[in-house]
């Protein structure tokens, strides 16, 4: 932002806007059914981060089991949940840091910690339900960890990567603000 000359008031917003774009990530995560899935015929096994379900056979009814009656699915979707409410307190925080007119740099690098502490909830969550989930329940097939899990993962990866971000701009205060004079390479002979 600050090496290619790109203008602090047009370009101001891209943090908040990544934010957002986590935070819907966040809540495909949540509420996708796509954790967990059989990847190849029959197609008998299907599980979010809040119910595994199963069929007999392809074309047969889903039968549905709650993972929050283990401690260890309460435990992953504590951790990813807690990660996502911090996630959305930092766009909160970060749209009213970025309306006001003089940027409180320090209030920016807060956020930042804040998101590294929301990706470490993720991360938490993210670990345990795999390794438990494949322990614990009984799997028939090849399954795979699917699309929803894949979006719990871009969501805690942005989160880090936004916390560089929040973490490393307010080292670049003055020439964000423009209180540097430009250097100019040209030199009269």
């Amino acid at each position: 932002m600050v090496k290619y000359g790109l203008d602090y008031t047009r370009c101001r917003w891209i943090l908040p806007l990544l934010l957002g774009i986590g935070v819907i990530f966040g809540i495909i995560a949540l509420a996708g059914r796509g954790w967990l899935e059989s990847q190849t015929l029959p197609y008998v096994h299907q599980a979010s981060l809040w119910e595994s379900c199963r069929r007999p056979e392809q074309g047969g009814e889903w039968t549905c089991e709650s993972l929050m009656g283990y401690a260890w699915g309460r435990a992953a979707a504590a951790t990813y949940l807690v990660g996502f409410i911090l996630l959305v307190i930092c766009f909160a925080l970060a749209i009213i840091a970025f309306a006001i007119d003089t940027l409180r740099f320090n209030f920016i690098r807060g956020i930042g910690g804040l998101l590294f502490v929301a990706a470490m909830f993720s991360i938490m969550g993210l670990v345990i339900y795999p390794v438990k989930f494949s322990t614990e329940i009984e799997m028939t097939g090849i399954n795979m960890f699917s699309w929803a899990y894949g979006f719990g993962w871009t969501t805690a990866i942005m989160e880090i990567c936004l916390g560089f971000f929040f973490c490393c701009l307010p080292n670049y205060e003055d020439q964000i603000l423009g209180n540097v004079k430009p250097t100019y390479f040209y030199s009269s002979p």
